[in-house]
């Protein structure tokens, strides 16, 4: 089913411009090779976070990604989805992927900007913090798959257990 609405597609300004001035005030290092997309290098607590920010004209939409530096070995594939399962679970915004043939694991979003809608800096700024704190919040159960042969129930719980107070 298609729903018929007025497309207005006149921006202020493009979408992926709104991100390079938050990557330049915060002193990332970026790349912009293409009008629709720019890259950015974050540097986490677990790692470094490897964003893209495109603009899909077709579909009016700011996609983020954010990826981290984890190749996932074709053997653990298949637990490796099961975590990214549970994870999606537990996810208001934004899933996770794995991206078999790269072995790469990334979380994703997108801001749809119907109608011209223009997006702001504060907007860009909880995307990306939306898809970094997710990104380490999960980074280490994706750790205990890959490098402690954990399954995936059993590495979501050890990354998702909270203390309480000072030791």
């Amino acid at each position: 089913m298609l729903i018929a609405a007025e497309k207005e597609t006149d921006r202020l300004q493009h979408p992926v411009d709104v991100v390079e001035q938050l990557a330049a005030t915060n002193d990332w290092s970026f790349d912009r090779d293409d009008e629709d997309e720019i890259s950015i290098s974050v540097a986490g607590g677990w790692t470094d976070y490897h964003v893209a920010f495109t603009w899909l004209a077709d579909l009016e939409t700011l996609h983020v990604s954010c990826a981290f530096d984890l190749k996932v070995p074709e053997r653990r594939h298949a637990e490796v989805s099961a975590l990214i399962a549970a994870v999606n679970e537990q996810l208001w915004v934004g899933h996770f992927d794995l991206w078999p043939k790269e072995g790469v694991v990334m979380h994703r979003h997108g801001l749809l900007l119907i109608g011209g809608a223009q997006p702001s800096g504060p907007q860009c700024a909880a995307l990306l913090d939306n898809a970094l704190s997710t990104c380490e919040r999960y980074y280490q159960a994706f750790q205990f798959v890959l490098w402690a042969g954990k399954g995936a129930k059993e590495a979501l719980e050890s990354a998702t257990f909270e203390t309480k107070g000072e030791a």
